[in-house]
């Protein structure tokens, strides 16, 4: 009979320790140490979801490892007292819980933070305040700034995950209230009442009136009044300075992932770190993502992801400085830096005919057209998502929507040989509309010999109507094109509810240039030869 070395590990768990911050305000947290007189690096992580999402925290893992773990909630959230402002308070109340455990007889004076999503900024906007006992910082898929790639893309609001988190947001804030022994019945009743039917709420006009939310979650109308960055929004980036990093930092991407352009831009700003880049969403970290199954190496389980996490903390952070997943292929890649060196940018070209190609426009080819209707918009079809349905993500067929006659396709022919593209991906259109403004959407689209149009990345931006030249920001992928398949982009002037409706609300006709002189094309960085 098999027998296992494993003696056991008597723990100390405190649930709701208090800790006073510097205003008086006393913030809660559970505190879970190796029993005895030991001294301990600890992991802290901060929350503004309430107790169950500390449930999917690896303490035991850390508790094996030798670390103390403090899971504390932000500031009006669990059980923490005060009043939550988004982003506000991360920072002063991550360094004085520093302070506090610093101060703990079980401590050794050293400190590492962790988190996914909100949680991971905490941490980021910790290490910002450069507390000497912060050691390293783990952050997983998390935004670099509060407007773009958060709130904003490319000058059009990310409606469906704003709304999404503010509702949630509205919900935890009336619990809260309701524990403290107000009354926020109706908050919650107009809440649930929007989460019924959040089509409805999302197509409210005009939208800072969103029903539900907007009345409960306090936030909502300062997002959407605020389209421009301005000072409401520079005045939270100060909340969150790369500038100010020292410690190095473990970033985890997923190319699904709501925030990846937040994590390859908190990569790029803060020197020192390693990135870790899986084909997942922002709320699974598996190996079937969407439509797709990209081989059991794919899931974070099968990539060892949580040792690689465990291990930074523990402060062993050298390794590969990226390690990424390319689609298509299903294999994991190592690279000295992001984007790995190699690529060659390569522009495709969109031709009248619908064709996809490196081949340089005719001087006089005509352009193509379509009508924009807010009222009847282009669906969201899978993506970089965080909406509240969570089927609707990551790659799915697109077949459906690319019927439609508001989305124009370009495609390649059957490529006779493998096509792989790793790195930023951009397109350029141009472009005029009949309104006084628009928004330009672009889609990249991996098309395969049975006929599925499974999409890889999409993105978009706001012009006004004076504006023939439109950049398209698609972020980034690592994406194989097999041979036999075919590559396509499609084009269009909505995304929704990912996107809000342009504010004009205004049906148009939209013209797309394909002449030698106003070309349109979208720039993919391929590996090897380009040629189709």
């Amino acid at each position: 009979m098999t027998k296992l070395d494993r003696p056991a590990l008597p723990s100390v768990t405190v649930l709701d320790q208090p800790i006073e911050m510097r205003d008086g305000t006393v913030l809660r947290a559970d505190v879970h140490r190796p029993a005895g007189d030991g001294r301990h690096r600890t992991v802290l992580v901060r929350n503004p979801y309430g107790e169950p999402v500390f449930r999917s925290v690896p303490v035991t893992p850390y508790l094996r490892a030798g670390m103390a773990v403090v899971l504390q909630h932000c500031r009006g959230r669990g059980g923490s007292d005060g009043e939550f402002t988004p982003w506000a308070d991360e920072g002063r109340d991550g360094a004085d819980t520093v302070d506090w455990i610093t101060a703990q007889p079980w401590s050794n004076g050293e400190v590492a933070a962790a988190g996914t999503s909100y949680p991971a900024g905490c941490a980021l906007q910790l290490a910002s305040e450069r507390p000497a006992a912060l050691k390293a910082v783990v952050a997983t898929m998390t935004p670099h700034d509060f407007y773009d790639g958060l709130n904003y893309h490319g000058g059009a609001f990310a409606l469906g995950s704003a709304f999404f988190w503010a509702a949630t947001q509205g919900l935890l804030g009336a619990l809260h209230d309701m524990a403290a022994g107000e009354d926020a019945g109706a908050r919650l009743g107009a809440l649930m009442r929007a989460l019924a039917d959040p089509g409805a709420a999302m197509s409210a006009v005009p939208l800072r009136d969103a029903p539900g939310v907007a009345d409960a979650f306090p936030f909502w109308r300062d997002w959407v009044d605020h389209p421009e960055r301005d000072s409401y929004w520079t005045a939270v980036a100060e909340t969150l300075r790369h500038d100010r990093i020292g410690v190095p930092v473990l970033h985890t991407a997923g190319w699904f992932d709501v925030f990846l352009r937040g994590t390859l831009e908190n990569y790029s700003r803060i020197p020192g770190g390693r990135l870790i880049i899986g084909p997942w969403t922002h709320m699974s970290q598996m190996a079937g993502v969407g439509e797709l199954h990209f081989g059991h190496a794919a899931s974070a389980q099968s990539a060892l992801l949580e040792r690689a996490q465990l291990e930074f903390l523990k402060g062993n952070t050298e390794g590969p400085k990226v390690r990424y997943f390319t689609m298509g292929a299903d294999v994991w890649r190592e690279a000295g830096a992001w984007p790995p060196p190699g690529a060659a940018d390569t522009r495709y070209y969109l031709h009248p005919d619908g064709s996809l190609s490196p081949d340089v426009p005719d001087g006089d080819a005509a352009p193509s057209r379509f009508v924009h209707d807010p009222a009847d918009p282009v669906p969201t079809h899978g993506g970089q998502l965080l909406l509240h349905d969570p089927v609707n993500v990551g790659p799915r067929d697109q077949r459906a929507v690319e019927a439609r006659p508001d989305v124009l396709c370009f495609t390649t022919p059957v490529l006779d040989r493998d096509v792989e593209v790793t790195g930023p991906v951009t397109a350029v259109l141009h472009a005029a509309t009949s309104a006084t403004g628009a928004d330009w959407t672009a889609k990249l689209v991996d098309v395969w010999p049975d006929g599925r149009a499974m999409n890889v990345l999409d993105g978009i931006v706001r012009s006004p109507g004076g504006q023939s030249r439109h950049e398209i920001d698609l972020v980034a992928t690592s994406q194989t094109f097999r041979a036999g398949h075919r590559i396509r982009v499609q084009i269009a002037s909505s995304n929704f509810p990912r996107f809000d409706r342009h504010p004009a609300m205004t049906r148009a006709e939209h013209t797309v240039f394909h002449d030698a002189s106003r070309p349109s094309w979208i720039t993919l960085p391929v590996i090897g030869n380009p040629s189709t």
